[in-house]
């Protein structure tokens, strides 16, 4: 696998091959897995650092990380 110094988003070769037995449909699924872990362990990870936060401030701040900072 060849490493582009300027990405540092790298799928492994193994992966890869494994992803392109897959239809369209289940890695837009596992895609989707993923992301909703990610979000939920931001989600928790907020709460337990920040116990005072309401529930809208975790949200937008949950959304701010998910979205390098692009919200």
């Amino acid at each position: 696998m060849a490493v582009n110094p300027n990405k540092i988003e790298v799928v492994e070769d193994r992966i890869v091959e494994i992803l392109k037995t897959k239809s369209p449909s289940e890695r837009l699924r596992i895609g989707f897995e993923l992301w909703e872990f990610a979000h939920r362990a931001i989600t928790q990870s907020l709460k337990a650092q920040h116990s005072d936060w309401d529930e809208k401030k975790i949200q937008k701040e949950t959304a701010r990380r998910i979205s390098h900072g692009a919200i």
